[in-house]
């Protein structure tokens, strides 16, 4: 050990026990094609076979401010599962699936139970997915962050045969529009969220995010921090089984941003705000903050968290296969002619 390096605040041991105390849940991820363990200077994994004309989609996000959260409350086992679903969401919104995971952890002071926490949610997004994770970095950074703070992104590569490919070509005027619930606030908007709830380092802030909340059902910061929903298998059985046209993962830029990223030249998106359930969350959010209703439409998902289009004769069996799979949908508009964009009434 480098006693001059550990007193220039790298802490080399404890890195090494960050990284035994992460392999109980690496393992967890393996999937078939993992050449590799979690150690060397590459991770390895043998696409396989079954693809006539393979393509590789990959992915990069991180958690952003949302971290705040996890700090205030001294919870660090679900932000890890927010920076997977970010990426592998993504991912398969092209029809893909995720094969593995890496992710970057930048840390003030390397504490290595909280690194396995924070690992620990990254596995659990992972296993969620179908993907592994087969690599990653902890890079301790004294003097750059705050040693109780961290930072935290990741990066996925998912596979799909090109005759496959989900790019919205298909799209036709008539289509319907399936929206997923979503679990929350999801990972996008929490510069605006820690500015309507007054969210810093005070006790005072600590004490309110603990507090239950009776419209929530749980505590402001229980809600803030609730992790981003992984949709990658529902979404890939609904492909699977029905002609699924477009997809959009509703992330940063809400509804107004992210929906016509699905659509072709020619078709507009009609959504029908009164089709689904907004979440309490951004209800409070809104009041608090005076946030206009466009504003949280272009911020954020508003309850819904992925959409879908697909023609009107299979969307009862699309929401058929998302029910048995546990979640909850509706259609929530329909695929019109016009100038590509969106329309919310």
């Amino acid at each position: 050990m480098s006693q001059a390096y550990k007193n220039a605040g790298v802490d080399v041991e404890a890195g090494y026990k960050a990284v035994e105390l992460m392999k109980e849940h690496v393992k967890r991820t393996n999937i078939p094609g993992v050449l590799s363990g979690i150690g060397g200077f590459g991770g390895l994994f043998e696409i396989g076979t079954g693809y006539k004309n393979p393509v590789l989609v990959s992915g990069t996000d991180g958690v952003g401010t949302k971290l705040k959260l996890a700090f205030i409350m001294d919870k660090h086992d679900t932000v890890g599962q927010d920076c997977v679903a970010m990426c592998v969401n993504d991912i398969a919104c092209g029809g893909a699936k995720p094969l593995f995971f890496l992710d970057y952890i930048a840390v003030g002071k390397n504490v290595p139970e909280r690194v396995a926490d924070i690992v620990k949610g990254v596995a659990d997004g992972c296993v969620q997915a179908g993907c592994a994770l087969i690599g990653g970095e902890t890079a301790e950074m004294p003097g750059f962050y705050d040693p109780e703070e961290y930072d935290l992104a990741g990066f996925s590569v998912g596979i799909v045969d090109k005759d496959d490919i989900i790019d919205g070509s298909k799209l036709e005027t008539g289509d319907v529009i399936i929206g997923v619930k979503s679990s929350g606030v999801h990972s996008n908007g929490y510069s605006l969220v820690r500015k309507v709830f007054g969210i810093d380092d005070s006790q005072d802030c600590v004490k309110r995010m603990h507090t239950f909340s009776d419209e929530l059902g749980m505590s402001v910061g229980e809600a803030l921090l609730t992790p981003t929903k992984i949709y990658v298998k529902p979404l890939l059985s609904v492909i699977d089984q029905v002609d699924v046209r477009a997809v959009s993962h509703i992330t940063g830029g809400g509804f107004i941003e992210n929906i016509p990223r699905m659509l072709k030249e020619g078709t507009r998106a009609k959504i029908d705000k009164n089709s689904f359930e907004v979440l309490p969350i951004f209800k409070m959010i809104q009041k608090l903050g005076d946030v206009s209703e466009r504003d949280m439409f272009n911020t954020y998902n508003m309850g819904v968290g992925l959409m879908f289009a697909v023609p009107k004769n299979q969307a009862d069996k699309a929401l058929e296969i998302l029910r048995a799979a546990g979640e909850t949908a509706s259609v929530v508009g329909e695929i019109v002619a016009g100038e590509k964009g969106v329309d919310i009434c």
